[in-house]
């Protein structure tokens, strides 16, 4: 089975706290009608600070969409490598060992995509598979996982990068008061992440879940619950009010998918959720009959990053690891939710070889990992990464006689 290994994470040098958000939002808008309601609403989310790619003063200001968006692909270009490089170390690959990138995004626009940047200047090989998705958002990493996975086992040497780039704060509009807009503005913030999915085949030291199985779905007529209208000016946020009771809509679906598997989704040892925001949370875990300490990485990504959108889940994903508290064994979900209304959602089980782990962090390393979440270097695993030097095609496994045609590293 593809093993999704430990992600890394990068948040921006830039901080506004929940107390600095309250403030702007009373002297921006002092004479709005809604203002306490907004306030309310901000004030509940749970989130302590977020990261910004710019100081406050200038995301502040609009300098029009082409601007904004040549901002985007140069902050893209210059934070994604450092992530990327984190995550295929700990993965113990090399950019000449991925044979798919996914990258998605829904806080810019590129054409071509960051995948063919990637591939031109970051040592990923020139046949490998561009998978970029751009419209999934917040669900964006989910459905990446499951793609990847799907991938994975489609080619079974297969390895496939998954990279999520989100700068929010380039969506702030000024002069959009709704206030639906107006609580986005106190919620969501900036980060980039990426992970590895890895070929199954049990190798010495591979760390992480075992992609077991995955499903996706729509909750049928939400399609303007969560929406982008794109004007002059960029993306304009909508959030309908009814989002926080999509739960019990997409809770059917989870126990859907682990019932299919013979488990029972209120009966698991781990839970990655996407934290839009607090009451998701708290819906789901009353749906599912857990108790809140099953979602504490997704609700200590939110207080500490806000939701960073399709970063959401590789974050929380990340914290997962660094606690290290799993036996291997230990049986969970990863669920991704957007537009649409969409949930993207696997079950795995937690793998790890203890004679020599990838991300071998002490007690000490993992404190202090938890004090610093911006360094999101994880250790090297001191194992050279493998060099691409030629094409294998893959066994016919379809009894049609023919042979895939995906490079893959020679064994």
């Amino acid at each position: 089975m593809p093993i999704l290994c430990r992600p890394s994470v990068a948040v921006p040098e830039h901080v506004i706290t929940m107390a600095q958000t309250l403030d702007l939002a009373r002297r921006l808008h002092a004479d709005h009608p809604r203002l306490d309601l907004a306030l309310q609403l901000i004030a509940h989310t749970g989130v302590r600070e977020r990261h910004l790619v710019q100081p406050i003063a200038q995301t502040l200001t609009h300098p029009g969409l082409e601007a904004r968006n040549n901002l985007y692909a140069r902050e893209a270009r210059r934070r994604v490598p450092p992530v990327v490089q984190g995550a295929l170390r700990s993965a113990g690959v090399g950019a000449a060992d991925i044979d798919a990138i996914i990258f998605v995004s829904c806080t810019g626009f590129l054409m071509p995509s960051m995948t063919a940047w990637m591939i031109n200047n970051l040592g990923f090989r020139s046949d490998t598979r561009q998978i970029p998705i751009a419209q999934l958002g917040c669900a964006a990493s989910g459905a990446a996982i499951n793609r990847a996975a799907d991938f994975c086992l489609a080619y079974p040497d297969a390895n496939v990068l998954i990279v999520a780039c989100e700068f929010c704060s380039l969506c702030y509009q000024p002069d959009d008061v709704e206030v639906g807009n107006l609580l986005a503005n106190g919620l969501f913030g900036d980060a980039v992440a990426a992970a590895v999915v890895v070929r199954g085949g049990g190798e010495p030291g591979l760390r992480g879940v075992e992609l077991e199985r995955n499903g996706s779905y729509l909750v049928p007529d939400t399609e303007g619950w969560i929406s982008y209208a794109v004007r002059s000016t960029g993306f304009h946020f909508q959030l309908d009010r009814r989002v926080p009771t999509t739960m019990a809509m997409l809770a059917p679906a989870l126990h859907t998918l682990a019932r299919s598997h013979g488990w029972e989704a209120g009966d698991l040892d781990f839970y990655i959720i996407h934290a839009g925001g607090p009451r998701i949370l708290d819906d789901l875990g009353a749906i599912l009959n857990v108790e809140a300490a099953a979602f504490r990485h997704s609700r200590a990504t939110l207080t500490d990053y806000g939701n960073i959108a399709s970063a959401v889940v590789l974050d929380a994903l990340r914290r997962m690891f660094d606690d290290d508290a799993l036996d291997p064994g230990a049986r969970g979900m990863i669920a991704g939710f957007g537009p649409g209304i969409t949930a993207e959602t696997c079950i795995g089980t937690w793998t790890s070889c203890p004679d020599r782990p990838l991300d071998d962090r002490s007690e000490e390393g993992r404190a202090h990992a938890r004090q610093n979440p911006r360094e999101a270097e994880p250790h090297s695993t001191g194992r050279p990464p493998v060099r691409y030097d030629g094409v294998r095609h893959l066994a016919d496994r379809s009894g049609t006689g023919r042979r895939g045609a995906l490079p893959v590293r020679p064994r």
